[in-house]
């Protein structure tokens, strides 16, 4: 502090609002920052969640000229077609189908025959 400017100990409203200003500014670059790290979360949720629930479920890959249909777990990664999961029930009544064959790789019947 200079010599020709006294301290009075009181702060200007200018300063006051400048400093509330930054404060503000730090404050919402902080919850920006949660919201980020919220959405993040919940994406990964709702990706684990679609996941499980695929993998509790089964798909039917639908028949070609050359071979037959094939029941899939609704996880399998060589049919990665999610749209139209199965129900266990369905699964079992599908897989007693002469023209459906189970999948080589993920074996769907695994758990399905009691």
């Amino acid at each position: 502090m200079s010599d020709d400017m006294p301290y009075s100990g009181i702060i200007s409203d200018l300063d006051k609002n400048r400093a509330l200003r930054d404060w503000l500014r730090w404050q919402l670059g902080q919850t920006e920052q949660r919201v980020r790290e919220l959405e993040i979360q919940e994406a990964q949720d709702r990706a684990r969640r679609e996941r499980a629930r695929a993998e509790m479920s089964w798909k039917i890959q639908p028949q070609r000229s050359s071979s037959t249909a094939l029941l899939h777990r609704g996880g399998c990664a060589t049919y990665p077609d999610q749209v139209g999961l199965i129900s266990r029930e369905d699964a079992m009544v599908a897989l007693a189908e002469p023209d459906i064959e189970p999948c080589g790789v993920c074996r769907p019947e695994t758990g399905l025959r009691s």
